[in-house]
């Protein structure tokens, strides 16, 4: 800390400027790598010197300037010292009511820095002058490391928010945007709908005090909510992988060592075999001057030697039990394959078949849609009608005035004739107004219940299609577990296949205990040598044909390990191909989690496509809604100048009768 103090005050003096004393006690009580600066009235210099000291700063990760009263010039050299600063990740620039300058200096921190996450802009005029606010979106939609963005009070038009929703479609590291209390609008917040369909980063977006209306904002909730659930959803998928690759790396270290394990085993079971095969050719010599008495000791072994070859035969039937249970397994896999295969027919077929529901539905609310014109068209040609009807009206009153210059004394009955006739024209107009607009509205609330009913039908198929890929998720997930069972049977039979070799290695054992047995029995016999010498000439045939057999049961002993040098082979290739078994079913999982990641760009494509026709169809009642006003206020307009005309006549009338010499002969009203 006492660096950064002793770094300050050099720079302040290379500038010819006194260090500030507030700044030097922060600087001082610097804790965690945060230096607060809040309503700290910086000066230029100051602002210089840390500009530089931010240059080459190493230990400042969190820098607080909210309330600073900043100049133009000190926020540029600020910002200028941060463009190349790598250590700082949060920045708050609260109320220093940064304008043009500072909007372009702080696009070009977003351009060249790479290193800020958080950034507080509250209180500040950037969208004032729409200009430098396009070149700070630029920057935005550029920038790569900012994860947070505070825009709160900035006076941000519909313009300033077009312009952060071409940053918004471009930037893929934003994830959360505060934009209350701003002048948005309905304009800009439809620009920002229409761009977060292409944003799959941004989570949260808060609009608050901008006058946007509700269905807009409901509409910025649902994509913000898409948006967390498919990055909770990558977050898991991420997770799920990293363990599944974990899972297969550990399952390939075990069926390595097990491997290198059982070769080591082979290894040293051939190197006894080979010794005892040396020492028995070695004591041959002399287990033939005692062969004759050796035919009981011949029977045992052949006993033993039945013995091991039904222990093989075992073996070997649990061997062709094990291939059988290998070809079950692969049978149910191709089963559970095909199994897929149709559901994945069927849910294609049944895709198909609610897009083209979808798509009558669609044809069906342009249909309406052009009834609804055409019944527009119709109220315009009444309307029309209507004013040809006062046309004539009106030319029945000029020639009613004239009928009245000429004959002044039948003037006020025919004057009374006419008011009542206009009173009951104007009447019979208002009731066909009344039961036309009545009428009208009531159609309007039908069309409304029906597009109200067509919404909650759309939202019942939305419904269905998550339930669709909530059934494709649990599929998948009991996919994966079969194959985690599948796995555990593999290794209980690798288990098994140790185990069956542990018992070959006893019998084994067994074999070189009698073997020794053997040799114990020949060390006594070599006292009887002397005695057998005189009876060996009579014996040789016998030697000769025990001979052969000698030789026949070591070619036996070769063939048996033959046989066992096969089976480690068949049992190598059947642990290769689980192996890609296993491969396979992670191919064939990571296909499945491809088609529910198709599945939701599928769902998030009707469901913005529904959006659009919500909107398109509300703007559509508005507009209707503002014609029947517009001819409401036309027809009510028309009658109170009828109701004027009427007036300005009858005044007329009774004056021109009031200044008439016939007025003597009228009867008096």
């Amino acid at each position: 800390m006492e660096e950064l103090r002793r770094a300050y005050s050099r720079l302040c003096k290379e500038s010819g400027a006194e260090p500030q004393e507030s700044v030097l006690q922060q600087l001082q009580e610097l804790s965690r790598g945060r230096l607060d600066l809040a309503t700290q009235s910086l000066t230029v210099d100051s602002c210089r010197a840390l500009g530089k000291l931010l240059q080459k700063g190493s230990l400042l990760t969190e820098l607080i300037l909210s309330d600073c009263m900043l100049s133009e010039e000190g926020a540029t050299l600020l910002l200028q010292g941060l463009c190349v600063n790598t250590v700082v990740r949060f920045l708050d620039l609260k109320g220093n009511n940064l304008r043009a300058t500072g909007a372009e200096a702080l696009g070009k921190l977003l351009r060249q820095n790479k290193s800020i996450q958080s950034l507080t802009l509250e209180w500040n005029s950037l969208g004032t002058w729409e200009e430098a606010f396009a070149t700070f979106c630029g920057a935005l939609a550029a920038n790569s490391a900012l994860r947070q963005l505070d825009l709160r009070n900035n006076q941000i038009s519909h313009k300033g928010a077009e312009e952060l929703a071409l940053a918004l479609k471009s930037n893929a590291s934003l994830q959360q945007l505060d934009l209350r209390w701003n002048h948005i609008g309905l304009l800009g917040g439809r620009a920002l709908v229409n761009c977060l369909p292409s944003n799959r980063t941004l989570w949260r977006l808060e609009l608050a005090g901008n006058s946007i209306p509700g269905d807009v904002l409901r509409a910025v909730e649902q994509a913000m909510d898409h948006n967390q659930d498919r990055q909770t959803a990558f977050r898991e998928n991420q997770a799920r992988t990293h363990v599944l690759s974990k899972e297969v790396q550990h399952l390939r270290e075990e069926k390595s060592k097990q491997f290198l394990d059982l070769m080591e085993t082979i290894d040293r079971q051939r190197e006894e075999m080979a010794r005892s095969s040396r020492a028995s050719a070695v004591r041959v010599g002399q287990l033939q001057e005692a062969l004759d008495e050796r035919h009981s000791v011949i029977k045992a072994l052949k006993a033993k030697l039945q013995m091991a070859e039904a222990a093989l035969a075992l073996s070997e039937q649990k061997a062709r039990d094990l291939g059988e249970l290998l070809a079950a397994a692969e049978q149910e896999r191709r089963s559970q394959a095909q199994r897929q295969a149709k559901e994945h027919r069927l849910e294609q077929q049944e895709a198909a078949e609610r897009e083209s529901k979808l798509l009558r539905d669609l044809s069906a609310a342009n249909e309406k849609n052009l009834l609804l014109r055409n019944q527009v068209d119709e109220l315009e040609r009444k309307a029309k009608s209507q004013q040809e009807q006062l046309f004539l009206a009106r030319q029945e009153l000029s020639n009613t005035a004239a009928e009245l210059k000429l004959r002044a004394v039948q003037a006020e009955e025919r004057l009374e004739l006419e008011k009542k006739r206009s009173r009951q024209s104007l009447e019979d107009s208002e009731h066909l107004r009344f039961t036309e607009v009545e009428h009208m509205t009531r159609h309007l609330e039908e069309s409304e219940r029906a597009m109200q009913e067509r919404v909650q039908r759309l939202e019942a198929a939305r419904l269905s299609l998550e339930e669709e890929l909530s059934r494709a998720k649990a599929a998948a997930l009991s996919e994966r577990s079969q194959a985690e069972e599948e796995l555990v049977k593999a290794k209980n039979q690798v288990r098994l296949e140790e185990q069956r070799l542990a018992h070959l290695e006893e019998k084994l054992r067994l074999l070189a205990q009698a073997r020794d047995e053997a040799q114990s029995a020949c060390l006594q016999q070599k006292q009887t040598v002397a005695d057998a010498q005189a009876r060996a000439s009579q014996l040789g045939l016998q030697v000769e044909g025990l001979q052969r057999r000698l030789e026949e049961l070591q070619q036996e002993l070769r063939n048996k390990d033959q046989e066992k040098v096969a089976e480690v082979t068949r049992v190598r290739v059947e642990l290769q191909e689980q192996k890609g078994r296993l491969k396979a079913e992670l191919t064939a999982q990571e296909a499945l989690k491809e088609k529910v990641a198709a599945l939701e760009r599928h769902l998030k494509v009707i469901a913005s496509d529904h959006r659009e026709a919500l909107l398109d169809r509300e703007s559509e009642n508005a507009s209707l809604r503002e014609k029947l006003r517009l001819k409401e206020a036309e027809i009510a307009r028309i009658r109170d100048e009828e109701a004027q005309r009427a007036s300005f006549l009858q005044n007329a009338v009774l004056a021109y009768v009031q200044g008439s010499p016939l007025r003597t002969l009228s009867p008096q009203k």
